[in-house]
């Protein structure tokens, strides 16, 4: 394998939880360094969320692969100079703490960035670093609110609803990573300086609201709840077959639309010239899924979608947990890998996104024990095994 992308650039992660972890995570698959910050006694929150196996979460499996965990007490003005000492040889600082947080504690850009002009720092944080709600506490279920994404999630006439995946953090974390990877090239290719890149969790989902806001500027549309279907954009919906399985079916295309139509037995529609683009097929978008629905709910949901392959015709199933498992197109791809938790537990977790054919990443290590790698990594530091006892006495590090 040839030598990873980002082999030796170190981060250090002061972050918890998911959207600051996401982005150093993704670093990491691909050969970053992580030095994975967390509190002594409990550490990131993120190991005691969902589902446990003696006491960890399994999600942290997928979530702190590739890094190493020190235990140090921000809150404690010893544990900051210790920050500020690792910082000092860090390529990247990822963190999604409140703004003014790390200023409180002497760990601010202006103060690292003084000390270490190459450095990078991704400051993750609910409403931004600046503007009028700074200082709010921001999760990712408000960020998908305040940025139009709950409105139009869910049925018609009921409570809208939230994807079941903090959608908010990832997106922000991958928006973080995106970021970090503009300020390296600009750093290390173009002679550039360190610099500071501020996402908000809101704005990283606004920027995936695609016509939701042109619409309302240019018409006064608010888009409202659609269920299943594609507001706009038809024929794209979930529709029911005989056995009472649902599967969707995206037929907007306008060659897709023709061989759909004649594969449901209506090559009036399929010849129809209103119905040729797609601005004439969303006006009758209800009399296009009554007449799939038609078609379907004769039929049982495989014998449906073998039917659509055949035609080339956009389809799938609804797919659970149970049935990406057992996908062997996911796993002919390597999108499913298998992990060794410190506790023998052996278990999936999502593989390495995106795809390089010559700088592949890999999972090169489990995730850690809390405090694992503390020893180790202040010893690379400079400091001494007196020192470190005397730290670790106080309750600075564990």
């Amino acid at each position: 394998m040839n030598k990873q992308i980002l082999s030796g650039i170190r981060v250090l992660e002061l972050g918890q939880l998911i959207a600051g972890p996401f982005a150093s995570k993704t670093l990491a698959d691909f050969g970053a360094e992580i030095i994975k910050v967390e509190t002594p006694g409990d550490g990131d929150p993120l190991r005691k969320w969902r589902q446990l196996h003696k006491g960890t979460s399994v999600w942290w499996q997928a979530q702190s692969r590739n890094k190493q965990s020190v235990c140090i007490d921000l809150r404690q003005q010893e544990g900051q100079q210790l920050v500020r000492r690792l910082a000092e040889t860090a390529d990247v600082i990822i963190e999604n703490f409140r703004p003014g947080t790390l200023e409180k504690w002497g760990l601010g850009w202006e103060q690292l960035h003084a000390a270490n002009p190459r450095l990078i720092m991704l400051r993750v944080s609910g409403y931004g670093q600046d503007g009028p709600r700074r200082d709010e506490p921001g999760f990712a279920a408000i960020g998908e609110a305040m940025a139009g994404l709950r409105y139009i999630t869910g049925e018609p006439g009921r409570v809208p609803v939230r994807a079941g995946v903090s959608l908010g953090d990832t997106i922000a974390g991958l928006h973080g990573a995106l970021g970090v990877l503009l300020a390296l090239y600009q750093r290390d290719a173009r002679g550039g300086t360190g610099q500071m890149i501020d996402v908000a969790l809101y704005e990283s989902v606004f920027n995936l609201t695609e016509s939701l806001l042109p619409e309302y500027s240019a018409f006064g549309t608010i888009r409202k709840p659609a269920g299943g279907a594609l507001p706009g954009i038809a024929p794209s919906n979930a529709y029911r077959c005989g056995d009472g399985e649902y599967i969707l079916i995206a037929g907007n295309g306008d060659s897709i639309f023709k061989r759909l139509m004649q594969l449901i037995g209506r090559a009036d529609l399929a010849e129809d010239p209103t119905l040729a683009q797609n601005d004439g097929r969303a006006r009758r978008a209800e009399e296009l899924d009554a007449a799939i629905g038609a078609w379907s709910g004769a039929l049982d949901s495989g014998t449906a979608l073998e039917q659509l392959r055949k035609a080339a015709v956009p389809s799938g199933r609804i797919y659970s947990a149970k049935d990406i498992a057992e996908d062997e197109h996911y796993r002919a791809r390597g999108v499913i890998e298998k992990v060794r938790s410190a506790d023998g537990l052996e278990v999936d977790v999502p593989g390495i996104m995106p795809k390089l054919s010559e700088n592949p990443g890999a999972i090169r290590f489990r995730a850690p024990v809390l405090g694992e790698h503390t020893e180790q990594v202040l010893k690379d530091a400079g400091l001494t095994a007196d020192q470190i006892a005397a730290l670790k006495a106080k309750g600075i590090i564990a």
